[in-house]
């Protein structure tokens, strides 16, 4: 996507935003967004800040994420002019949702001289996260929630405040685009609806999905999940430098 089409998506999302006939055209709660590896590679050569940004706009009808590149400091780098974006569409095939964890049960007995058992005892070593995962109770829930009151959940932003609640971007700590091991093969974004105790309110997120070539190797004790979500939106969470509200 070059940058006047860029500028034309974004445009045509604040738009929309205020306008709830508009979003019913436009979204439907079961379709998700999807990132390959070579998308995912792009965004993460150009993107040289911590987060990446995803911002939402319409571009031929369909609704976006695109992805602008964000130099050092957090500000929009305006050498690069071509963004990566993907489009809100159905699912072709179900989409699976893993969670594995491993642990060590140690059993020690001790004999004496004469061959009697004089100790015996059983310790389990827990699960260890080893990076920082959505429990996929949690990712299921919000997804379903989506699925059945995000547009209830439109509804009252557009007729209660005009829209002006609902988000514009989502920030994304770009270390959770990439895992050197499991390598990521490719992400399926979905939204997910959360209650909020800071804001105290029902805030979307975004939900990433990752596929890996091989999930789970060797006998470690750790947590290993393909589920992460660390997508914040903005309003109300905007904390990239330049973008603002």
């Amino acid at each position: 996507m070059n940058e006047n089409d860029y500028k034309l998506a974004i445009a045509e999302w604040d738009r929309h935003r205020s306008d709830y006939f508009l979003i019913t055209q436009l979204i439907k709660t079961n379709y998700v967004f999807d990132l390959s590896k070579e998308q995912l590679d792009k965004i993460k050569e150009k993107n040289k800040y911590v987060d990446a940004c995803a911002q939402v706009g319409v571009f031929n009808g369909e609704m976006v994420l695109i992805f602008v590149p964000l130099d050092e400091k957090g500000f929009i780098d305006r050498s690069v002019v071509e963004y990566q974006y993907t489009t809100l569409k159905p699912l072709k095939h179900d989409l699976r949702l893993q969670e594995t964890k491993q642990f060590t049960v140690v059993k020690n007995a001790v004999l004496s001289s004469n061959l009697t058992k004089i100790d015996d005892n059983t310790n389990t070593t827990l699960p260890v996260t080893n990076q920082p995962i959505l429990d996929q109770d949690i990712a299921v829930e919000a997804i379903e929630r989506w699925r059945n009151e995000g547009m209830e959940w439109f509804f009252r932003e557009c007729t209660e405040f005009g829209g002006q609640r609902i988000f514009k971007r989502f920030y994304i700590p770009i270390a959770d685009l990439s895992h050197p091991y499991p390598e990521v093969a490719g992400i399926k974004c979905s939204f997910g609806l959360r209650q909020n105790d800071i804001y105290q309110r029902m805030l979307v997120t975004v939900i990433f999905i990752s596929f890996h070539e091989l999930l789970q190797e060797g006998e470690s004790e750790e947590t290993i999940s393909n589920t992460y979500d660390w997508a914040k939106p903005c309003p109300p969470v905007c904390r990239i430098p330049e973008l603002g509200s």
